[in-house]
């Protein structure tokens, strides 16, 4: 699948944390769309808090499986 919107490059500190987890694989499998909405929603946070928050939440929801952004996702 080839995205049409810009795409947004994953920071050093983000795949550390997906290795560290062992989530490099559930990551890898989501749709492109799906990588691309996650980088971009963490990396648009003003204050070092609220990126460390979001990509927290995307650790818990690739690590549950079946959620994207807070909603049931069947993929």
């Amino acid at each position: 699948m080839t995205l049409t919107r810009d795409l947004n490059p994953m920071p050093d500190w983000v795949r550390e944390a997906l290795a560290s987890r062992g989530l490099l694989d559930a990551y890898g499998a989501r749709p492109a769309y799906q990588r691309n909405d996650y980088l971009g929603w963490i990396g648009r946070a003003r204050r070092e808090d609220t990126r460390r928050e979001r990509l927290a939440q995307m650790l818990d929801e690739l690590e549950r499986g079946g959620v994207y952004m807070r909603m049931i996702w069947n993929g």
